[in-house]
């Protein structure tokens, strides 16, 4: 009988700790932390630049994590988790083994805000901030976030295997998976203009210049010249490390992206596709000649993007790479704290 009492009892805390956690991730807004960490925008920016000063092309490395953590499961930092001896993580997914990189900025803006407040900034929250100041700092758009996820308390390799997709993804698998998250067509296109910096590898293209669909040819999208350029960079013996930059400007956050789409000259075979696909080809034509409307198109993206939650509990981590180590019973508290600092529910 006190066993079964006990029972109920956990089990209700596990139920209150799940309801707890949806009214924490609907409640998502600029300024959550202008009490318990005024400063935190400001830190994360300030590590940001020290980053682009030291490595330009880690910015962007970072600037992806935001795709990568948020359709595995939410945005919820998942993908930052080493593995453990119980837990395969996603660092080692299809989509993002040796692709994936400058995991050390964010632990750099981690340590930098666990020194200024201890606890409570969450790394969730840092992908969506750190994501914004990589295109802010690169000559892109600005905006306000919108702020309050929980860190997720595991991660999955094989969740990240079946939803990221590849770099061979044509328009048609990826207008799909983006429907499922209900972003549309225009979104895809726009939030596909993150390749406007940064850089990618030999081995995301060998097929498309050696043997596109396995006809043992390239793919005729690629227009001759940049074919030559890329032949160049990535022969049939290269080291498929070896990186290319995804747009003419790889340091400059803008609009020639799609210009060299237009032009045949995208690296992806899934960046290519967008102009060759009739679906998205008037939006690549329609961003390619306005700035303008492709930031305000990715602004609007990111923002949507960033609004995927799964809803499971979790935990403001104090190292980034691994779950904090504690007691549910705490992991409850630190739920209600959470809540009670930051103004939520126990206001009404």
């Amino acid at each position: 009988m006190r066993m079964g009492m006990e029972t109920r009892m956990m089990m209700a805390m596990v139920v209150l700790m799940f309801l707890l956690q949806m009214v924490a991730s609907s409640d998502l807004r600029p300024g959550f932390y202008s009490e318990t960490c005024p400063n935190a925008e400001v830190i994360v920016r300030d590590v940001m630049k020290r980053a682009l000063a030291v490595e330009p092309r880690s910015v962007a490395s970072v600037m992806r994590f935001q795709f990568h953590d948020c359709f595995v499961n939410g945005c919820d930092a998942s993908m930052l988790l080493d593995d453990t001896p119980t837990m395969v993580g996603e660092k080692l997914a299809l989509s993002n083994i040796n692709s994936l990189r400058s995991f050390e900025v964010v632990d750099q803006v981690k340590e930098a805000l666990e020194n200024a407040c201890p606890g409570v900034v969450s790394c969730a929250d840092i992908i969506i901030m750190a994501s914004r100041d990589a295109v802010a700092l690169t000559g892109g758009p600005d905006w306000e976030v919108r702020l309050g996820r929980l860190d997720s308390l595991s991660a999955s390799q094989e969740d990240s295997n079946e939803i990221m997709p590849s770099p061979r993804a044509n328009a048609s698998a990826l207008i799909d998976l983006f429907q499922k998250y209900n972003l549309t067509v225009k979104d895809l296109v726009a939030l596909s203009g993150s390749h406007s910096i940064g850089q990618g590898r030999c081995f995301s293209i060998m097929f498309r210049l050696y043997n596109q669909s396995g006809t043992g040819r390239p793919d005729p999208a690629i227009e001759a010249g940049y074919r030559e350029e890329l032949e160049r960079l990535c022969p049939l013996d290269v080291d498929q490390n070896v990186t290319g930059n995804l747009d003419f400007t790889p340091l400059v956050f803008d609009n020639q992206y799609f210009k060299d789409l237009v032009a045949g000259r995208g690296f992806l075979n899934s960046d290519q596709t967008l102009f060759t696909f009739p679906q998205t080809r008037e939006f690549v034509r329609f961003f390619s000649t306005n700035q303008g409307q492709f930031f305000k198109a990715f602004v609007e993206g990111m923002l949507k993007m960033g609004d995927l939650l799964s809803g499971r509990p979790g935990e403001v981590r104090t190292n980034c790479r691994v779950v904090n180590a504690r007691p549910a019973h705490l992991l409850f508290e630190s739920q209600h704290n959470l809540l009670s600092n930051n103004k939520s529910i126990y206001d009404m």
